[in-house]
């Protein structure tokens, strides 16, 4: 059975969501025949790479609210990410581009390793807070799931992937999937948002029945 995920690389509920996904097929008995595919959504395809504000700051003027809100609102999902072994440092974050990110995410599925990556990637972001879009940092996490740094480098600085990357994006437009994280079971069954583990676990049960 396949799992899909379209998801952000800055988008805190796909990392929550994440977490409740893993969480429900540890406790599926038909975790072993089950494959998890990750796919490329940007929340904010215009998005900068190199900007001089701080998440808080970027939420407030999305929204249109106070600082003092939205970093109310960011606390809120930080302790939400906590309730499932994430730790987010709201306050460091850099917003950015995650254009690059996601091409290195194909890159990465396309060699076996694209679950490792974007785990990474998720954790770079929210828990080490370091920038997305700069391609050395890339090359750096890049290292670290396993691959040669010259060749993540000579790829970040071409456009491979790009198509891959927009090839998802469409696809999701297809789909009518307006938002992140959203979980497509064995093309049957859609999942939208981070929901409980318990929503994931009757979704698996239920794709599973209907394929047996």
């Amino acid at each position: 059975m396949k799992v899909e995920v379209w998801s952000d690389f800055a988008c805190p509920f796909c990392y929550i969501g994440k977490r409740r996904l893993e969480a429900a097929l540890e406790r599926f008995p038909h975790r072993d025949e089950v494959e998890v595919v990750y796919h490329s959504f940007e929340l904010d395809p215009a998005a900068e790479k190199n900007t001089d504000f701080d998440i808080h700051t970027m939420l407030a003027r999305k929204y249109g609210m106070s600082r003092e809100q939205a970093k109310q609102m960011n606390d809120n999902v930080a302790q939400q990410a906590k309730s499932v072994g994430l730790t987010y440092n709201m306050d460091t974050i850099v917003p950015t581009n995650t254009f690059d990110a996601h091409r290195l995410a194909q890159y990465a599925a396309d060699h076996g390793k694209g679950v490792e990556m974007t785990e990474r990637l998720l954790k770079a972001y929210f828990t080490d807070t370091v920038n997305l879009s700069d391609r050395e940092v890339l090359a750096d996490l890049a290292v670290e799931v396993g691959f040669e740094r010259e060749t993540v480098v000579a790829l970040l600085d071409g456009d491979e992937y790009t198509n891959k990357v927009r090839s998802d994006e469409q696809e999701a437009s297809a789909l009518g999937i307006r938002g992140v994280p959203f979980f497509v079971l064995d093309r049957k069954y859609g999942v939208s948002g981070a929901q409980q583990t318990e929503v994931f676990t009757q979704a698996l049960e239920k794709a599973w029945s209907e394929r047996a």
